[in-house]
């Protein structure tokens, strides 16, 4: 039975096993092709895989559908298994599928994409890789964090692209020359290292507390160094109302006495 099926089928067999060999050479060249027309046109990286790696497997899929038949193998009943099996493994795998249809709303509305800093239910970090099912992000300390992509569609997002902003305040005593502070603290703040140059620091009251004015300060700072530059811009503070002889009061609570 051996000998005669290989008598009868053996140019259908080397005829699919052509097609399998001319289908994954030519998805691989042409996932190359697509690749490259992505950047030679500066599309964003994670689209252009996506474009790529869809033209392969679309590639690969035809020849196998081809090859097929040549094996003596019905496609017909084939695609309908697989389409009953398709529609059950959908309903078992819910999460991952709503994953994927939010990897693919990613992809395509490029609401934030490699490099940019985003922030997602208090978490942020830069944008390392995007795929179908999750989102990579990285930190300061080279943390990898993995937010499946349901988790972002639909979300409140914050997007600052490569920079974060540095939120910063400070107390000093009631009787002190506000502006003189404040122009001590800006003046400190020219010189650390990291903060943005072309986005101007922001520096004002930000509230009358009860044992001092809260001096607030604003400004841009490259996510990855974030830790880093706001330790040094509390120092440079901390530095800049000394020189300036202005207190930073401790807590303290007035109490009368009644007799």
């Amino acid at each position: 039975m051996l000998v005669t099926y290989l008598v009868n089928y053996s140019f259908q067999i080397f005829g699919a096993v052509v097609a399998l060999i001319l289908g994954v050479f030519v998805g691989r060249r042409l996932s190359n092709l697509v690749l490259a027309l992505c950047a030679k046109k500066s599309l964003e990286i994670t689209l252009s895989r996506f474009f790529a790696s869809s033209a392969r497997i679309a590639i690969i899929s035809f020849s196998v559908l081809i090859a097929l038949p040549k094996l003596g193998i019905q496609v017909t009943p084939f695609l309908a298994a697989v389409g009953a099996l398709g529609l059950g493994a959908g309903l078992a795998v819910q999460g991952l599928l709503s994953n994927y249809g939010a990897g693919l709303s990613i992809i395509f509305t490029r609401t934030f994409v490699v490099g940019d800093t985003v922030r997602i239910k208090g978490v942020f970090g830069v944008v390392k890789e995007v795929h179908l099912a999750f989102t990579l992000l990285t930190n300061e300390d080279e943390e990898l964090i993995i937010i499946p992509n349901k988790h972002i569609v639909g979300e409140i997002l914050h997007n600052s692209h490569t920079d974060t902003i540095l939120e910063l305040s400070v107390g000093v005593v009631y009787d002190s020359d506000t502006d003189a502070a404040m122009k001590a603290i800006e003046a400190r703040l020219a010189n650390v290292d990291g903060l943005s140059q072309q986005r101007s620091i922001q520096i004002g009251i930000e509230e009358f507390g009860d044992s001092a004015i809260s001096i607030a300060v604003r400004g841009w700072v490259k996510t990855q160094d974030f830790h880093q530059i706001r330790f040094a811009a509390n120092q440079a503070i901390k530095d800049a109302l000394t020189e300036a002889n202005i207190s930073i009061p401790f807590p303290q609570r007035k109490v009368r006495m009644l007799s």
